[in-house]
Parts: structure tokens; C-alpha cells; sequence
């Protein structure tokens, strides 16, 4: 059975909803204090860069981009990503994935790095962030990946965040 998700942009009405499917789908408070983290960053967030996907309007998926840097060039960032678990591998995710990189596109950054599962981002269109000449001071494994907005020039340099997670 494929289910068709409605997707829409968050409001501050979500907030505290989208905490509770970080802390769902993450299973711990790490991941839902760096969400808190970079709401709380106005260099870093983006409001109208947060996606969830419903099921009768209820938000049970979300993703969203916030600002990094690489070098001196903004790029976006991918990230957390969350599913309340007995929604995933259902394609929420994924849906709201898709709406929020189309939104992310339409901005003037050249691309947007993400780090997490490299068997996933793929199918976004992701390559591993060094084939591009991207690299963290922490980690350059395969999972930190990069994807170019149509034909922009993704920037080398030094991957940085506002806010580490």
C-alpha cells in the first residue's frame, strides 16, 4: 500500500510536537537539544525551512535546513531528520525530505550538506561531501555528504556550524 503524505511548512505551533518525534524517533534527548539548539540560534535558523509531513494534519515527520558555512560561502544543512517510529520506512521522511530541499533550492545557497546515513541520502542525490571538496575538522567519513542546488558551484573548504551537534 503507498501512502501519498501531505507536507507543509511548520509553524510555531509544531514546536513542541516536533520535539516529541525527535525524542520518539531518536529514542534519547541528545538529538532533541540540538534541535533546541539551533531554534535558539538566529544566525542558524530558518523558520520557513522546516517541513513536516501529516496524517490528518496530525505532524508525524519532520526535516529541516539551517544555516552552515563552508569557508566563507553559507551553505545549508540537512538536519535532524525525524520519524515517529510507527511511520518509518513508510516514506514520510523522505517526503518531507524532498519539499524541504525544494524549498532550500529556491534560496540563493549553492548546496546543502547533510551527515547522516550514506545509504539513505542518496536517493536525494547526495555524494559524499569530499568528492566535492568539502571537509569537517572532525569527520570526513562517508556519511557527510553534500548536494548541489541544479548547476551552482558547491564551494571546497572547512564544513562549520553555528551549532555542533
Amino acid at each position: 500500500m503507498s501512502i501519498t503524505w501531505n507536507t507543509r511548512v511548520g509553524t510555531s505551533a509544531d514546536e513542541q510536537v516536533l520535539r516529541d518525534i525527535t525524542l520518539q524517533a531518536f529514542g534519547r534527548q541528545y538529538e532533541v537539544d540540538y534541535l533546541d539548539a539551533l531554534r535558539a540560534e538566529p544566525a542558524t535558523w530558518i523558520p520557513e525551512l522546516v517541513c513536516v509531513a501529516t496524517v490528518d494534519d496530525r505532524p508525524i515527520a519532520y526535516a529541516l535546513l539551517t544555516l552552515a558555512a563552508v569557508g566563507s560561502t553559507p551553505v545549508l544543512s540537512l538536519g535532524p531528520v525525524a520519524v515517529v517510529p510507527e511511520y518509518q520506512r513508510q516514506g514520510a521522511g523522505d517526503a518531507a525530505v524532498r519539499t524541504v530541499l525544494a524549498l532550500g533550492s529556491e534560496r540563493k545557497e549553492p548546496a546543502v550538506v547533510v551527515l547522516g546515513h550514506d545509504n539513505y541520502y542518496p536517493r536525494f542525490g547526495f555524494r559524499q561531501a569530499t568528492e566535492f571538496g568539502i571537509h569537517h575538522p572532525q569527520y570526513d567519513g562517508p556519511n557527510l555528504m553534500a548536494l548541489a542546488f541544479g548547476d551552482r558551484v558547491v564551494p571546497a573548504g572547512l564544513l562549520t556550524y553555528s551549532v555542533e551537534g
